[in-house]
């Protein structure tokens, strides 16, 4: 049995100087509120990313983000998906895709008249900040509130893994200050403890400010638009109060409970402080989207949050590095330690996560579902299925939609989209409107759920997710094209290493592979109903066409159309055989010689996060466990993890990306556990090296198929 405790706690976060890019989050997967060096949303101005670029630093922003608090600007001019298509030639004839989006209107550029509509599509609906809880600290009383963490001294802050909690202290005016921070696991709620005679003598207070919503590409606010929304306060007693929040079409509320002190307006639009009267102030903030928040105390959501974090940390899988001589070790344990942690809070919600999380509004707060694998597939191998399970329901809710745009490209089935908000309506983009590797995400991710069930319950789940399961498999078969009694993946389409022409690329590697083990999981799904195999998807399956290969290098290339393969992005081809098990298009040998070519000739820096644990997993099934810590382990910019456990992208506009905390655990629990084919039975740890230099022990994992 492996220590738990011990195990997470000596990787609890400690912080003893402010930074920019280092905050803390608490939270629960649909809601997470997150802190700077204060353990509350203090320095807004210093962690602000736009203001930060300037400086020529990295900052991570402390804002209050949800599942549900989303917003659209007006859209006068009505504007409809239809209205940002373009028209492409295709087997098919003439087909419309919503390819319409100038990048530049992300970046507050000039938009051309003809891209008007897609980028308000694109742009609409985002994420919006529910609102920051963080200090007024004042040089004397009724003086302008600090703005910059230097005048901090000795701060200290600690996040401890194991409760959920963030403890802050530092000294400010002479006197200590000490924050606790905790949220509760299953509400929009956040609570704080506050110690300090400032509060008594007027140099410190909690201060409430609410902004616009933004529709910038990181930002999730808008301090310049104070005329365009309400923000109402309504007493519910001597220290309890609503606030009602209204930003166009969209409203929440906004409940507040304190202990000591009083609360008012404050001559700042939209900003109320809570003003304490002794030395110590609890706080609990609660957010609803509709109806009336309900409130608590700061001793009930710590309670409660801490139980629920000594459950998730002592159920499901761990492992242990204790012993090994590799000087990587430890990196690698605090690594999976604290990506648990950050998935746990971002990744685990009702909707599938944004890249950057709770955190901050990369995409404008959207979710990319080419992603949802890397983000959440981790859960069901690590023995947390119900984390996963969460966000599958969301498929079910838009599935009319996805029938839809399938058949407005005359395809049969259900198109799941890539780029979207709540709604399911796909985001215009030359990229995005022709992606298709996601589309086998959900019959993947459902085959992690079922392999993690419990016998009893794995009928529920075939039954929920059939018609779900067909209808994605349905259009699958549909969207190839048959030449010479042989199946291709055609043009337009987009691959995953994402900078191809559409309209000429047919045949990527790793889709072709994507494809036929898709349609495989939708076979077995069709035997536990009873049923036979589809006929129609066997043939598919029987006749897709082989990867193209490099007839010099004798390796597979990204796609089967000039120019084959480019260097940089992803190594997606090697994904064939990693992320997607053997199966009969894929040669071992070939691949194991394509990892090694990508090893020796590849543009690491413009990779990005989840690549070095995707080549982790091919290597770990192609027998190399050498190259599988070498490849988690890149020394490279994109490779790196913060001190909290952030994976910043160096040279994109990503100072964190989750997506590759929930790759390092999908890669880790790999190459632990194995898989199923009688390749891996016995062999203990199979991506890990035997040569004495890894000590590892593990328990909990579901082996992968």
């Amino acid at each position: 049995m492996i220590d738990r405790e011990s195990l997470v706690r000596r990787h609890s976060v400690e912080i003893t100087r402010p930074d920019s890019s280092h905050v803390l989050t608490v939270g629960n997967g649909d809601f997470a509120y997150t802190a700077d060096i204060t353990g509350m949303q203090t320095f807004t101005s210093y962690h602000d990313p736009s203001a930060a670029l300037a400086e020529q630093r990295l900052a991570v922003p402390s804002a209050t983000l949800s599942n549900w608090g989303w917003h659209s600007m007006p859209n006068p001019d009505e504007f409809v998906l239809d209205d940002a298509m373009s028209t492409y030639e295709t087997a098919r004839g003439p087909v419309r895709y919503p390819d319409k989006f100038d990048v530049a209107s992300m970046r507050g550029g000039e938009v051309a008249e003809e891209f008007r509509a897609g980028a308000w599509l694109h742009m609409n609906p985002h994420r919006i900040d529910l609102g920051r809880v963080g200090l007024c600290l004042r040089p004397a009383p009724g003086a302008a509130p600090e703005t910059d963490p230097e005048v901090l001294t000795n701060p200290r802050q600690r996040l401890d893994l194991w409760s959920g909690t963030i403890n802050s202290s530092f000294e400010y005016a002479g006197q200590e200050v000490r924050v606790t921070t905790v949220a509760h696991p299953h509400h929009a709620q956040v609570a704080f403890r506050v110690e300090s005679e400032l509060l008594a003598c007027g140099l410190a207070g909690v201060v409430l400010r609410f902004p616009y919503a933004s529709d910038s590409f990181f930002q999730t606010s808008d301090w310049t638009s104070s005329d365009r929304h309400e923000s109402t306060l309504e007493r519910l007693g001597q220290r309890a109060a609503r606030i009602q929040r209204v930003l166009d079409d969209t409203t929440y509320a906004v409940r507040l409970d304190w202990t000591e002190g009083s609360l008012a307006a404050t001559e700042v639009p939209h900003e109320f402080e809570v003003s304490g009267s002794a030395n110590r102030l609890e706080l609990v903030v609660d957010f609803a989207p509709d109806g009336e928040p309900a409130g608590g105390t700061f001793e009930t959501v710590a309670s409660t949050a801490s139980a629920w974090w000594r459950d998730f940390w002592t159920s499901g899988a761990a492992v242990d590095f204790t012993g090994s001589t590799d000087p990587r070790a430890a990196e690698l344990e605090r690594r999976v330690v604290l990506s648990q942690y950050q998935t746990a809070v971002n990744n685990s919600g009702s909707l599938p996560p944004q890249e950057s999380g709770l955190v901050a509004n990369s995409w404008f707060g959207k979710f990319h579902l080419e992603m949802h694998w890397w983000h959440a597939a981790h859960f069901a191998a690590w023995g947390r299925p119900e984390l996963l399970a969460r966000s599958m329901d969301w498929y079910l809710s838009i599935l009319g939609s996805a029938r839809e745009t399938a058949q407005r490209q005359c395809y049969e089935g259900a198109r799941w989209p890539k780029h979207v908000g709540p709604d399911g309506r796909e985001s215009p983009s030359d990229i995005g409107a022709l992606l298709v590797w996601q589309q086998p995400h959900p019959l993947y991710l459902l085959e992690l759920l079922y392999r993690s069930r419990h016998e009893d319950q794995r009928a529920k789940l075939v039954s929920r997710f059939a018609e779900l399961v067909d209808e994605t498999a349905r259009f699958m078969a549909s969207f190839v094209e048959e030449r010479d009694s042989t199946y291709h993946l055609p043009a337009p389409v987009m691959p995953a290493q994402e900078f191809y022409d559409a309209r000429t690329t047919e045949d990527p590697t790793f889709e072709l592979a994507y494809w036929w083990y898709g349609l495989e999981i939708a076979q077995s799904w069709r035997e536990r109903l009873g049923l036979e195999r589809d006929k129609r998807w066997q043939h598919v399956q029987d006749h897709l066409a082989a990867p193209h290969q490099d007839p010099e290098r004798g390796t597979y290339t990204a796609i089967a159309t000039e120019p084959y393969l480019r260097r940089d992005d992803h190594p997606s081809m090697l994904f064939a055989l990693g992320v997607v098990p053997a199966g009969p298009l894929i040669d071992a040998g070939t691949m194991e010689a394509t990892l090694l070519d990508v090893l020796d000739d590849w543009q690491w820096e413009s990779a990005w996060g989840w690549d070095f644990p995707a080549v982790a997993m091919t290597a770990t099934r192609v027998g190399r466990p050498d190259l599988a810590v070498d490849a988690l382990l890149m020394d490279t910019p994109k490779n790196t993890y913060s001190l909290v456990g952030h994976n910043p992208q160096f040279g994109s506009a990503l100072p964190l990306y989750n997506a590759a905390n929930g790759g390092l655990l999908a890669a880790v629990s790999l190459m632990a556990a194995g898989w199923d084919s009688t390749d891996a039975a016995g062999t203990e740890c199979p991506g890990f090296p035997r040569d004495g230099s890894w000590q590892v022990r593990h328990e909990g994992f579901t082996v992968w198929p």
